[in-house]
């Protein structure tokens, strides 16, 4: 893999392996749960969630900052977020702000049943949408003690306001419109339609961001299709649900995290480093904003000499062991 890039990561130093379990909705959240192998189950140790980017599941870089963080002493583990993956909901790949924060909420209690889990002790990572759903739910749930984001897309201002608010609010309503007219055809029996996600072939003009994820999603580096699943539907929101990211505020009342602690992190080149930055803006203490310097957005997913595990370690290390 290019320049770093280890998304399928395994390590001899640590076990896996695939769970589930109910969410508030009734609904099954299934999951990888990771732990050192010499890990002494008869005491109880510390935990992290990790959360996969929009559109992704969880083999795509929530599995590799699991194993990482399993390798420091971690209990970890990553999940699939409802609708999406190995995770029950239907339709495939709707979108709902509510139920994905839930899904955190829901690996709360899986975590803090586990015997050689501390409940007193458990934190989580957002990885790229999820970081949104994380600080979404960490607001409602105090139980999440610690929480990090990696290359974070609020994404509600990405639906909302497009990338540098580059959207205007008649372009929002037209969106708004098409998903509307679309409702009538699929009540009536009609297909599915997607939207967004990444492109499945390049042209002269694909634009960079595309490109960057391309790159992940739609080559070796990170294509990864679940069972059941289509890639051409990988990564695709259907285009109906879609819009709820339009009523979907998840910085506000985000200083009443505190005083649980919160860690951005976030590449100097992202595109999407305006949503880390606002986020720490609007968060009160103790927070910490980390730009990694010539990152880019996609760079976080997977390109482990990128990543700073030292600093996410550290950053757990101090918040829910010390």
């Amino acid at each position: 893999m290019s320049n770093g890039a280890d998304n399928f990561y395994k390590s001899d130093r640590v076990i896996s392996e695939k769970v589930t379990f109910k969410s508030q909705y009734q609904t099954i959240i299934a999951g990888n749960l990771f732990a050192p192998r010499d890990l002494d189950r008869s005491v109880r140790h510390p935990a992290i969630i990790v959360g996969h980017p929009m559109g992704a599941v969880k083999e795509q870089s929530a599995n590799l900052y699991a194993t990482k963080m399993a390798e420091q002493g971690f209990v970890a583990m990553s999940l699939d977020l409802p609708f999406w993956g190995e995770s029950q909901g239907m339709p495939r790949n709707a979108v709902s702000p509510d139920f994905y924060a839930e899904a955190f909420s829901a690996a709360v209690d899986f975590l803090g049943t586990r015997p050689f889990v501390d409940r007193e002790r458990i934190g989580a990572i957002g990885v790229c949408g999820s970081g949104s759903f994380v600080v979404s739910a960490a607001k409602i749930d105090p139980r999440m003690k610690a929480i990090a984001t990696v290359s974070m897309y609020d994404m509600g201002a990405a639906n909302r306001d497009a990338l540098n608010h580059a959207l205007s609010v008649e372009q929002r309503k037209q969106i708004i419109a098409a998903a509307a007219q679309q409702r009538y055809a699929e009540f009536e029996g009609g297909k599915t339609e997607y939207t967004g996600g990444t492109t499945h072939r390049l042209t002269a003009d694909t634009d960079s961001i595309q490109r960057e994820f391309y790159d992940f999603y739609r080559t070796p580096r990170g294509e990864f299709t679940p069972v059941g699943g289509s890639p051409e539907t990988t990564t695709h929101p259907t285009l109906t649900s879609n819009v709820k990211f339009m009523n979907f505020y998840p910085f506000n009342d985000i200083e009443t995290i505190s005083p649980r602690p919160m860690l951005f992190i976030s590449g100097d080149q992202a595109h999407s480093k305006e949503f880390s930055a606002e986020a720490y803006r609007r968060a009160a203490e103790p927070k910490e904003l980390v730009w990694v310097a010539g990152a880019g957005h996609v760079d976080l997913y997977d390109r482990v000499d990128l990543i700073p595990f030292a600093k996410l370690t550290g950053f757990f290390r101090q918040h829910l062991i010390a």
